[in-house]
């Protein structure tokens, strides 16, 4: 993101507040960046907490941003741009607008905003709360080269980012990295119910589970390898790992992944229509 950019979020729940925590950590100064939130009690707790200014009137952020990142519930989204109407066209037109609502597609974003209005979808996760997400965006035609670099900046201040070549396959990004951290959640409370009944202590298995994971993917991150290549690295012929794997393979464990992305993703097909 330039660093003259100003930036404007509506909402700042605990995305939003994330974003704005990245953006801060990047380097964004402080009077650059402004919010707007409705709750009383959430605009002076985010204004304490971030130093930045969180107002109650999002038109009063929009007329002062250069790109603005709507950071709402699905449900909030049609409103909150149709409460924006009263300002001027071209007001409405001159930022990037960034939607971080799940199931949002464009053409909805679109319908409530001036023709030719520059859009990004995308697509976080929560562990953007401690800058290890992963988002996935799209832009609309109208979007310029820069505007989907402006983007990415956004989005890699609170961890990874990639540019979907199409937006159909946000549904696709929904159902493995938004939904993901659920079903690693699933895997580590399932780890260490494990070792509980393997005779570990609760809070043992719980710390040794979690940074087995965090471990294991820093070193496929960090190596570049295969996680195929990494997974053999640690299975020897006839060890206790090749038992382990033999019982997860005979349990369905692939089959289960592969199923869970598949009906996250068609769920996601059917809210966003």
């Amino acid at each position: 993101m330039a660093r003259n950019a100003r930036i404007g979020l509506l909402g700042v729940g605990a995305m939003g507040e994330a974003l704005a925590g990245g953006l801060l950590a990047a380097g964004t100064p402080k009077d650059a960046l402004a919010a707007a939130e409705p709750d009383p009690a959430r605009r002076a707790a985010v204004a304490e907490r971030l130093g930045i200014r969180v107002v109650a009137d999002g038109a009063e952020v929009v007329r002062a941003s250069d790109v603005v990142v709507l950071a709402l519930k699905p449900s909030v989204v049609a409103p909150a741009l149709d409460a924006l109407a009263g300002l001027p066209a071209g007001v409405r037109r001159k930022p990037l607008w960034v939607s971080i609502a799940a199931g949002t597609p464009l053409r909805t974003l679109a319908a409530h905003l001036p023709e030719g209005a520059r859009l990004v979808r995308a697509m976080p996760n929560t562990p953007a709360l401690v800058r290890a997400g992963a988002t996935a965006f799209v832009a609309n035609a109208a979007a310029t080269a820069a505007d989907r670099a402006a983007a990415r900046r956004l989005f890699e201040a609170v961890g990874y980012a990639w540019e979907a070549p199409h937006e159909a396959m946000l549904d696709a990004v929904t159902g493995l990295s938004g939904s993901g951290p659920a079903y690693v959640f699933v895997l580590l409370e399932a780890l260490a119910d494990a070792g509980v009944a393997a005779g570990l202590p609760r809070d043992a298995a719980y710390a040794l589970g979690t940074h087995t994971v965090l471990g294991a993917a820093k070193l496929a991150l960090e190596s570049g390898r295969h996680p195929g290549s990494l997974k053999d690295q640690v299975t020897s012929p006839g060890g206790t790992t090749i038992a382990g794997l033999e019982r997860l393979e005979a349990s369905g464990f692939r089959a289960a992944l592969h199923a869970a992305v598949a009906a996250a993703t068609r769920r996601a097909r059917e809210l966003g229509g």
